[in-house]
């Protein structure tokens, strides 16, 4: 299937596809976008918020035209969707790509989908775990922010998106790659120059001048 992606003039959007390495559960968003958040994450709150909508829109859009027939993760990720999951044929495949790429504000998918009978529980659960293990450990690494990265298994497979410098790629896919049960891991992440990040980051405030 050929992927349709939209790069920002900017930026350039590197894949690394490392094999034998591991898991699916799109993190989801809750609560007001705090500006921390924002700035860790490194989307605007109105890109947050449009990744919300299309991730809900793409999702209904999906059950109507597939109903029951598969079962399929959608993650947005500044206006690029990750599909994952399990369709029951080529035609399915091709079809959920088509019918997210009618909506609104998409820029690119990334089709993942595997034509495959459904995962079980089990699987999922397991994947769950995986994702759990992958956060911790980066929310673990000093020199890393968390929040910049977004993390989705699927089948032992580890999918993580994110606008990162290549330090932090490197560091991330070091990290990634040492975490129990991850089986392979595939990264789609836009590379940014360390100034771009420096821009992103929150301005700390002054000291407090010391009292005479």
């Amino acid at each position: 299937m050929k992927r349709l992606l939209c790069q920002a003039a900017a930026v350039s959007a590197v894949l690394l596809c490392l094999s034998g390495l591991g898991g699916c559960v799109p993190l989801l968003f809750g609560g007001a976008v705090t500006t921390a958040f924002v700035a860790t994450d490194r989307r605007t709150s109105g890109m947050v918020l449009e990744d919300n909508n299309i991730q809900l829109k793409a999702g209904a859009r999906i059950a109507d035209v597939l109903g029951e027939r598969g079962h399929v993760n959608v993650t947005s990720y500044n206006l690029r969707v990750l599909l994952t999951g399990e369709v029951p044929s080529a035609q399915d495949k091709a079809l959920v790509e088509q019918t997210v790429m009618n909506v609104d504000s998409v820029r690119g998918v990334y089709n993942e989908l595997e034509v495959l009978g459904n995962s079980t529980l089990s699987q999922r659960s397991s994947d769950a775990l995986v994702s759990t293990r992958v956060k911790g450990a980066l929310i673990d690494a000093r020199d890393l922010i968390s929040n910049a990265f977004k993390v989705v298994t699927e089948r032992g497979t580890v999918y993580v998106l994110g606008r990162v410098t290549k330090r932090e790629a490197a560091r991330a896919t070091e990290i990634i790659r040492s975490a129990d049960g991850v089986q392979r891991l595939v990264l789609y992440w836009e590379v940014i120059s360390e100034d771009e990040l420096a821009r992103m980051l929150p301005t700390p405030p002054a000291s407090d001048a010391k009292r005479p």
